[in-house]
Parts: structure tokens; C-alpha cells; sequence
């Protein structure tokens, strides 16, 4: 058997409550999740034994640390899989960007060896496993749009989403997810809150129902966001958003041809500065 190629899609969240904080450590939410047109590519090799990864590029761990790692470790103790696999791992979804990268990179993981290896596991068997693995990792085995209620493991199907045409900028700096949402937690009341579900009917409603808790944690942190938000709104975007715990802002244009118009000046307004994708909802 040779190579295969999988691409792993990034996702932002259109809107994001936090409900509470839970005995667990974890957090309750409330999520409109989206895959858009920004991947990561795998590779896999069979091999005889052992499962190797390569992260070319990236000061990545390639060991248990890694996502991935734990996902292929995962599927194959699950199957009794007496084979091995090698993974290359092409990263081009900035990391730690809230753009879900290692969880559908685990996702992708999951599906493809059950396909390359005939494990032949249902699509539930596989999201119960990516459970254990990630928060996210449900989301990307589940489909390309979906409510995400619980810690992101009780999934809804959205259809008829309109299409999204967007732009995305990753800020050179880092949040760390779990720095935002202990910041978050001293303003969780202990209120129980019932969030009613939005209706998405054309593009004008999403817009409109654009939100995400974490973002005043995270301007509060990194005011600048602020202005890249501002940014986007004054190239055409008819709404800005961060997307999960940051730093990536997204802007939400008419169409694809809005979008790609304005791609060149914000790219040379941050120049250096942040990174730029085009991106469509998948």
C-alpha cells in the first residue's frame, strides 16, 4: 500500500457562550461551529509496526504530546490493529490561533487510518474516541456545521447555512486557551443561562448573530485585536468576530469577489505583522 494524502480543515466559531464552569475543570458552552477552506495536509505511509510521526517545520512534539499521536495510538488499541503507520504532518493552520487545528488534525487521524486500515468503525464509535482525545475533536468527525452544546460534545446539524466568504488574521502573538478562560471565569455568574437557537437563514442573520464571550477576556489582554476587528469592518466585512479563544479575527464579506478585493490592502496593512487567509465555509 503507498501514501495517501487527508486534508484536515480549520473551523471558527460564529458564535461562542460560555454557560458555566463545571466540577471537571471543563466549561458548559453554547457554539455555532463552521469548517472553512484552511488545511492542514496528512500523509500516511503503512509500515509494519510502531507509529511515527513527523511534524517537518514545526517544533511540534511527535510523541504523546501530539494529537495525532494519540488518535492513531487510540483507534489502533481500540481495533487490536497488530500494524503500524507513519504520518507526515504539513502544518498550515497557524497553531494555538482558535482555529481547531490539532483537534481536526486528531479527527482526520481518526477517520483516515479507519479507512486506510478497513477498521470499519461507525461514525459514532469514531466521535466517542475523539471525545477522550479533545473537546474539538467530536466537531470535525460530526460534519462541517454544527451546535455544539455540553463541552462540545452534544452535536446539532445546521443545513442551509449560507455560503460564508471570509478573511482571516492571525496576530503574531499567542493565547493560550486556558489563560482566557480562567480570566473568563471570574465574571461566570452562577446563573443558569437559556440561550434560545438563532435562526440563520441568510447572511444578514449570522452577521447579526455574531458573538463569542471570550473576546472581551482576550481584547482585555490584547487590545490590538480591537483594532484588526476595525480593520476588517472598514475593508467591506459586514461583521468581525475572534474566533474560539483567539487570537484569530475573521471578517464576514458579501461575497467571495468583496473578499478577495480587499485581501491585498489588508494584507499590506499588517504586513509582517499578522498572517492573512482567504477562506470560504465549507
Amino acid at each position: 500500500m503507498h501514501k495517501m494524502l487527508w486534508m484536515a480543515p480549520a473551523k471558527i466559531n460564529l458564535f461562542l457562550r460560555v454557560l458555566r464552569k463545571r466540577a471537571d475543570g471543563y466549561h458548559d458552552i453554547f457554539s455555532l461551529m463552521q469548517k472553512i477552506t484552511l488545511y492542514d495536509e496528512l500523509i500516511f505511509y503503512p509500515r509494519p509496526k510502531g507509529i511515527v510521526l513527523n511534524c517537518p517545520g514545526t517544533d511540534l512534539p511527535a510523541n504523546d504530546d501530539n494529537l495525532v499521536v494519540r488518535a492513531a495510538k487510540a483507534i489502533f488499541s481500540y481495533c487490536n490493529y497488530p500494524y503500524g503507520i507513519e504520518i507526515n504532518l504539513i502544518k498550515k493552520i497557524p497553531m494555538t490561533a482558535g482555529l481547531g487545528g490539532g483537534s481536526s488534525d486528531a479527527a482526520t487521524t481518526l477517520m483516515a487510518l479507519n479507512k486506510i486500515c478497513a477498521l470499519k468503525l461507525k461514525k459514532n464509535e469514531l466521535i466517542n474516541l475523539g471525545a477522550k482525545i479533545g473537546a474539538d475533536v467530536p466537531f470535525f468527525i460530526f460534519g462541517n456545521t454544527a451546535l455544539a452544546s455540553g463541552i462540545g460534545d452534544k452535536l446539532k446539524h445546521l443545513r442551509n447555512l449560507p455560503q460564508l466568504n471570509l478573511i482571516l488574521i492571525k496576530p503574531n502573538f499567542e493565547l493560550s486557551t486556558k489563560m482566557v478562560y480562567e480570566n473568563l471565569n471570574l465574571r461566570l455568574t452562577r446563573v443558569k443561562n437559556n440561550y434560545s437557537i438563532p435562526r440563520f437563514l441568510v447572511l444578514g442573520d449570522i452577521v447579526q448573530g455574531l458573538h463569542n464571550d471570550l473576546e472581551s477576556v482576550s481584547l482585555e489582554i490584547h487590545p490590538e485585536l480591537a483594532s484588526l476587528k476595525k480593520m476588517l469592518l472598514r475593508q467591506g466585512a459586514l461583521g468581525a468576530l475572534m474566533s474560539g479563544s483567539g487570537p484569530t479575527v475573521f471578517g464576514v464579506f458579501r461575497n467571495g469577489k468583496e473578499a478577495e478585493k480587499n485581501l491585498e490592502v489588508i494584507r499590506k496593512e499588517v504586513s509582517g505583522q499578522c498572517m492573512v487567509f482567504l477562506a470560504k465555509s465549507l
